[in-house]
């Protein structure tokens, strides 16, 4: 999870230190709430490149587990592939490169509740047939947060800027709410096993 997500725990740090810039548009929705001004060290396609390389390298080091930092390494470069589907052309290449790419999925809300909500729903899928609870826990508060989750996400896309939040207090929360959902994965790491060997190739 943390690998799937490095891009945005990346992006609010960055902006918390300067290096990054999104603009809120207040009274707008969705995708044109934000403008991507400055995401080219966190959502950079070169750069993710590095960071793939640096979390799966030092999954390697950690682990000695060659497949697992290929998973990990793909993990953290498919960030980019999937935000150049889902964006407006606002996802850079490389720091310095002016090319702005993206697909612009998220600007049909139809079209991105059928493709993100179908997404989601056969992960779910997957993953409750790949593993079994070992506890109460791996039950409730695995589908409990499942529910919080999905609520989020519709909620992300038709909901408009709380008034009066700036960008930092938006980094802030964003970054909480990302670490929280890192932290709630590796959560039901433990409370839930693996129904094969095939599924606990990064363990």
């Amino acid at each position: 999870m943390a690998a799937a997500v490095l891009a945005d725990l990346l992006t609010f740090v960055f902006i918390l230190v300067g290096l990054e810039h999104w603009t809120i548009n207040p009274g707008k929705t969705g995708i044109y709430a934000l403008e991507l001004d400055r995401v080219a060290w966190s959502h950079g396609l070169l750069p993710d490149v590095l960071w793939a390389g640096i979390f799966a390298g030092g999954y390697f080091l950690w682990r000695r587990h060659a497949a697992g930092a290929w998973l990990l390494f793909a993990a953290v470069l498919t960030h980019w592939i999937l935000d150049w589907i889902s964006h407006r052309p606002d996802m850079p290449l490389a720091p310095g490169l002016d090319g702005r790419y993206g697909l612009g999925l998220w600007t049909s809300v139809p079209a991105t509740l059928i493709v993100e909500g179908g997404l989601w729903l056969i992960a779910l899928v997957v993953y409750v047939r790949a593993t079994r609870a070992t506890k109460r826990t791996g039950i409730y508060i695995f589908w409990l947060v499942v529910a919080f989750l999905t609520l989020s996400w519709i909620n992300n896309i038709t909901a408009t800027p709380p008034a009066g939040e700036t960008l930092t207090i938006a980094a802030i929360s964003s970054l909480t709410f990302f670490t929280l959902l890192v932290a709630w994965a590796y959560w039901m790491d433990r409370v839930r096993t693996p129904e094969c060997q095939t599924f606990s190739l990064v363990k």
